[in-house]
């Protein structure tokens, strides 16, 4: 597997934490608004990089593992 393909994984599934973090604490009106904020504005850069990168990154094979 890519190692773009694989650092676009973990930066989309890490976004995708963040914001649901940022959604539970919303709900519960528990978490200060700035940090919520700056949370919220984080995991979704990283979702967004993280999608671009799965997404834009080919797949090929390796000339040598045949």
């Amino acid at each position: 597997m890519n190692v773009k393909r694989i650092f676009g994984t973990i930066l989309t599934v890490l976004g995708i934490i963040g914001l649901i973090y940022t959604g539970v604490e919303i709900i519960q009106r528990d978490g200060d608004f700035t940090t919520l904020t700056v949370v919220a504005i984080i995991g979704l850069i990283f979702f967004l990089t993280g999608i671009s990168l799965v997404r834009n990154t080919k797949d090929e094979a390796d000339p040598d593992s045949k």
